[in-house]
């Protein structure tokens, strides 16, 4: 083979490497963890409101006290889909560096109609929750998180949980700082969907981490906890 052949199938060689590495994080994605166990089908979310997105962008607030009145179950099911909802194919609400979506969100119900206390985990492909453990939590969620008592007084309280490594396999050590942006971006959604809801949260992260992941049983890293309640 004469040596400008070779010279162009190298070229050729890198290009193709290049396009393939560039278009390997958009490729289908794993559909996250499930779970076995009680499974209930929420509401389906709205994707239309009386709250314009300034509107909700200029109320939005840090809420930390709560009354002690249930939240509606299609309340909850809205903070969830605004958290990693989908909303076109197998795009979600909150953006993700290549889709990777490292994200898993429990959430401890302790104060919603028509739904038992207990730990739950959402399911973005169904819109639906699986109970993973049964009673109230919320409690010993507020020891973890460092005895912030509006953990314990929401109606529920919302846990980001990450899992890196969904992301880093394809961006290396870089994928850290991108997991963290997503949290920002999922945060912001609950923040901005609770207030056009008229709900409050507020969102924390003090808490010992091993001890979150202990009480929802998750091998992942718990990032965020978002209590939400009636103002």
């Amino acid at each position: 083979m004469s040596y400008r052949k070779i010279s162009t199938f190298v070229v050729v060689l890198v290009i193709v490497s290049s396009v393939a590495l560039l278009l390997k994080p958009y490729s289908p994605r794993e559909r996250g963890i499930v779970y076995s166990g009680e499974k209930i089908i929420l509401p389906p979310p709205k994707t239309e409101g009386t709250v314009s997105v300034e509107e909700a962008i200029a109320k939005r607030r840090s809420i930390r006290t709560y009354k002690n009145d249930p939240l509606k179950i299609e309340e909850l099911g809205q903070l969830l889909w605004a958290a990693q909802g989908i909303t076109h194919e197998d795009k979600r609400a909150a953006p993700s560096a290549g889709a990777t979506y490292p994200f898993e969100i429990f959430v401890i119900v302790g104060n919603v109609e028509g739904l038992k206390p207990g730990i739950y985990h959402y399911n973005p492909f169904e819109h639906s929750l699986t109970l993973i453990k049964e009673g109230d939590f919320r409690k010993e969620l507020q020891e973890a998180a460092l005895g912030q008592e509006w953990v314990g007084n929401a109606a529920i309280d919302i846990v980001l949980v990450a899992f890196y490594e969904r992301t880093t396999k394809y961006y290396g050590e870089r994928g850290v700082r991108y997991v963290h942006m997503e949290a920002g971006h999922i945060g912001q959604n609950i923040y901005l969907q609770a207030t056009a809801l008229g709900l409050g949260t507020v969102a924390v992260g003090a808490f010992h981490d091993e001890e979150v992941a202990r009480i929802l049983g998750t091998n992942g890293a718990p990032l965020y906890i978002f209590p939400v309640g009636r103002v």
